[in-house]
């Protein structure tokens, strides 16, 4: 099973797009509100090279922003 880790801020329409996919898919994650947590915004920052969500983490591999199936 995949291991995913999707860090949000509130308001955000392609966050909300990509839970909803994942929801749809039956895919479990962790979700990180960046505004609600200075060391999540910092992670997800550090991971994705720029200030933007959402940050989607599956075993390790990195993608930001969403676009849909």
């Amino acid at each position: 099973m995949s291991k995913v880790v999707i860090y949000t801020k509130p308001g955000c329409p392609y966050c909300a797009a990509a839970k909803e996919d994942m929801d749809k898919r039956g895919v479990t994650y962790t979700e990180h509100d960046v505004t609600a947590s200075g060391d999540s915004k910092q992670e997800a920052i550090r991971l994705a090279g720029v200030a933007k969500v959402p940050v989607i983490v599956t075993n390790g591999d990195v993608q930001v922003g969403f676009g849909g199936s």
